[in-house]
Order: structure tokens, then C-alpha cells, then sequence
């Protein structure tokens, strides 16, 4: 049984409190109440250390420090609370370096970048929450949905193809598989769900941040089987704002999703169809590090990236009636808010004067200097706009008028076309139709020197995605940008 405290602060207190230090030197308070947890990081899951707490409570020198003094390797060593979890961890190591022989080194090289994001990543982010997530019962507008599509395509589900070396899942023994609402042959697949899952989620996510937000990635819904393990991480930007809805599962116990939030705690958190845990993905690391008992998980996963316009206001500001594009505008005017208008090129959720910082503004060197942008336009087009959202039923009125369509092929102020925005977002219907439209799958942002498609729906979206293995399938390249 794990304690569930999405939405409770209270922590137990046992009879002796024992006062640890994590490896980074934060103090923490580890409590207990009966069987239930509550403790930080490197202990469930290596999160900033390639090795797991094995400082065990039992040890002499927890259960009598007075008379026995600290091993140097214990010291700034978290207590281990839940057992032998290095073994665990070694053997989940193991499995891919098993099945990836002689690639072993991609294994290690995942772990190594999983870890490194997980310490960077988090400190240089903008949160928009206290805790940084909460769960709740789905709307019924969202979830009948996704439950409608679920109960009509669950057994036509595709196996997720992970790219070599990848440990974000333990696929070499547990395959996942992805019932994707971009699959034309399944039924309901398409646009236009993807349009009413993200219109639906949007409202309850930006009433929880108090952000303004644009959709991102969407997929479809992956399921998990036993044994299967998800590695603690975070997620790639821009994915910023996100939501869990668990569609179905047949297990034997809870399999909560374990989340660090911005107390520096973890919280194992458990879902049943139909709840839905909101969680700030860039910032707050998140995993399953306990093997699922049971047949069968379905979750979806939904992503939004804040565009830098607060819809909290004051009471004054609220009682003035304020248009709310209006504030945008100023907001934008002034250097302060907005995707392209944020603090120093930088989008609003990335911290100024951060390792994270340095690295956005290396991959993206035209957008260094926005806020001196003293205007709305972007150069963005209709085409952009619904390219990114993958509105296909717009893309194809576009297509029909011969002028508006040579947007297809338009570049921004970034020299982004939508097939990037496409790309980024993982449509591939959206991809196919720009294709076939004269659009140049091999085009480059930033003016020629930045991503091409694929390598954006790779970075955005992940190597198994189906947009990625589209742009595979027909020949696109996969080039960076010049650093």
C-alpha cells in the first residue's frame, strides 16, 4: 500500500524523526507512519546519483549513533527505508545491457543524460504551482472521449519500437504498447479527437497553473504490462504543463506513479479510471520504479507549454474588466511575457542566468534577442498555427487556395515552416498532408542552420513516436542545429 497525498500536505510523524541529508546537502526530515514512506531522492530510483541509498536503517551506526560513528561512505548518504534497491536498479541495468549486447555503451549513455537532465533541468525551470502537481477526477468532457476511443480500438494497439540503449522502460521484458489517436486505420483516430482531448484539458490545466497555455504533444494512449518499470525523469522541454488520465488497467495492486515535487518529497501517487494527475513534467521528476503487478495499465498523456501570458489578475485588475489580449500585448510590448517576447530570448518557463538557459539559447540562436522585439508579429501564418495544433481540417482548406497555400512553405522570424511546427507537435497527418503540398521535409529552422523535421520529432517527441517513424519510413534526415 503506498500513501497517497496529492491532495494533502500532512506528514506522520513516527516516534523517533530522523534527520537525513540528501547527497546534494539539502536537509530533509524522513517520517513514518506505520508502513507508509515519505523520503527524497536516490532512494526508490538513481534520480541525481547513478547509485541508489544503501545507507540501510538497520546499519550500526542509524540504530546507535552515539557509539557508532558514520562510515565515510554513509556520510550525506539518505537513510534506505525500502530495502536492497541497488540490486534492483543493477538488474534493470543489466537487462538492457543484455539486450543491446555489444552496444552496451548506449545503455550507459541514457542513464547518464536521464540523471543530468533530472539535476539540471529542474533548478533552471519557472514552477507555476506550489507543489507542482494534483490529482483529480477527470472532466467527464475529457475522459468519455478518450474512455469512447479506448473501448472501441484497446485491442489494436502497436508496439512501441525504443530506440537502442533506451531505460526509460524496461522493454526488453516488459513491451509497451501505443493506441495512437493519430493511427488512420483505428477508429475515431485523427485530428479531430486530439483537437476535443486537448480543448478539454487545456481549461483544467490553465486554471492550475494560471498560465496560458498552447498544446504540445499528444499522442495517444500507451499501456503498460507486467513487470514494467518507468525510469524517475523529467520531461523534455517544451513539454512544461502536462496531465496523466489513466484510461483502464487489471492489476493486482496499485501501481502509483511516484513524484518528486517542489518540497524536495516523494509522493507515490494512485489512480483509477477516470483520475487525472496534473504535474509540472519539466521540473518535477516522475516515474514508476516499482514494478507493475498486474496484466494491464492504460494511460494517456497530454502536454501544453506556457506561452508566458499569467491569467491571474488582482481583484483590482479583475474588477477593471480588462481585455485580456489587451494585457498580452502590453505584456509582450514591454519585454515581459510571451513565447517570443520572453526575458532575454528565453521562454517564460526557463530561469535566466541557468545552465538550462545557456544550453536553449546554443540550440536556438535566433530567438536570443526577442524582447527587443517591440511588435505581435512573429511572422507566424494560419498554416503555423494549425500545424502546430495538428488542425488538419484547416491545413486542407489552406491547400485548396492557391495563394494561402504557398504558406506551406513560409518561414517565420525563428525560419520555422510548418512542417516544423508539425514535426514538434507529432502529427504525422499534418506532416503528410505539407508533404504532399510541396513542403521540403528536409528544411532547416532558424534560416537553414537550425533542425530539420525529424530532427525535432525526435527531440520533441521521442525515437518510438509515429510521426518519427513516418519521417523514417519516407527518407527525411535527421540534422541538428549548427552550435
Amino acid at each position: 500500500m503506498y500513501l497517497d497525498l496529492a491532495n494533502s500536505r500532512s506528514l506522520f510523524v513516527f516516534a523517533t524523526v530522523l534527520l537525513l541529508r540528501t547527497r546534494a546537502g539539502n536537509a530533509f526530515e524522513a517520517t513514518k507512519d506505520g508502513d507508509e514512506l515519505i523520503y527524497g531522492v536516490d532512494v526508490s530510483f538513481p534520480i541525481h546519483h547513478a547509485t541508489v541509498s544503501t545507507n540501510y536503517a538497520e546499519l550500526p551506526h542509524n540504530v546507535d549513533p552515539a557509539n557508532h560513528g558514520t562510515p565515510a561512505k554513509f556520510v550525506d548518504m539518505p537513510i534506505q527505508p525500502l530495502g536492497d534497491r541497488q540490486t534492483i536498479y543493477d538488474g534493470l541495468i543489466k537487462g538492457c545491457h543484455e539486450q543491446y549486447k555489444g552496444r552496451e555503451r548506449l545503455c550507459d549513455s541514457t542513464e547518464r543524460d536521464r540523471i543530468a537532465m533530472n539535476m539540471r533541468q529542474p533548478r533552471s525551470m519557472q514552477n507555476y504551482t506550489e507543489l507542482g502537481f494534483k490529482k483529480i477526477k477527470a472532466p467527464d468532457e475529457v475522459f468519455n472521449v478518450i474512455k469512447k476511443f479506448w473501448d472501441e480500438n484497446k485491442d489494436r494497439g502497436q508496439p512501441e519500437n525504443w530506440n537502442a540503449g533506451n531505460t526509460y522502460t524496461n522493454h526488453w521484458t516488459s513491451p509497451t504498447k501505443m493506441v495512437s489517436v493519430e493511427d488512420g486505420r483505428l477508429r475515431g483516430a485523427g485530428s479531430s479527437i486530439k483537437s476535443k482531448i486537448w480543448a478539454a484539458a487545456k481549461h483544467v490545466l490553465e486554471e492550475w497553473t494560471g498560465e496560458e497555455l498552447t498544446p504540445c504533444s499528444l499522442y495517444g494512449i500507451r499501456t503498460y504490462h507486467e513487470g514494467a518499470v518507468l525510469a524517475s525523469h523529467v520531461d523534455r522541454l517544451p513539454l512544461v504543463s502536462s496531465a496523466i488520465i489513466n484510461v483502464a488497467q487489471d492489476v493486482d495492486e496499485d501501481w502509483p506513479i511516484e513524484v518528486y515535487a517542489h518540497d524536495g518529497r516523494a509522493y507515490n501517487v494512485s489512480m483509477k479510471p477516470g483520475e487525472m494527475v496534473l504535474y509540472e513534467s519539466h521540473s518535477v521528476v516522475h516515474g514508476r520504479p516499482f514494478p507493475l503487478k498486474g496484466r494491464l495499465y492504460a494511460n494517456i498523456f497530454i502536454h501544453f507549454e506556457p506561452v508566458g501570458h499569467s491569467l491571474r489578475h488582482n481583484a483590482k485588475e479583475a474588477a477593471a474588466a480588462r481585455d485580456i489580449h489587451a494585457q498580452y500585448k502590453e505584456a509582450v510590448n514591454k519585454g515581459v511575457g510571451g513565447h517570443e517576447g520572453a526575458h532575454d530570448g528565453l521562454p517564460p518557463y526557463i530561469s535566466e542566468g541557468t545552465e538550462e538557459a545557456k544550453r536553449w539559447k546554443q540550440s536556438h540562436p535566433g530567438n536570443w534577442h526577442q524582447t527587443e522585439k517591440k511588435t505581435f508579429e512573429t511572422g507566424s501564418t494560419e498554416a503555423h498555427h494549425a500545424a502546430g495544433v495538428g488542425d488538419i481540417e484547416t491545413l486542407k482548406k489552406i491547400a485548396k487556395d492557391k495563394k494561402k497555400r504557398r504558406d506551406f512553405v513560409k518561414e517565420d522570424a525563428n525560419g520555422w515552416q510548418p512542417i516544423h511546427e508539425g514535426a514538434r507537435g507529432g502529427h504525422t497527418d499534418v506532416i503528410r498532408l505539407l508533404i504532399n503540398n510541396g513542403a521540403d521535409v528536409n528544411a532547416r529552422t532558424n534560416h537553414g542552420e537550425g533542425g530539420t523535421a525529424l530532427w525535432w520529432a525526435k527531440k520533441m517527441n521521442g525515437d518510438s513516436h509515429p510521426v518519427v517513424r513516418f519521417l523514417n519510413k519516407i527518407g527525411a534526415l535527421s540534422i541538428g542545429p549548427e552550435l
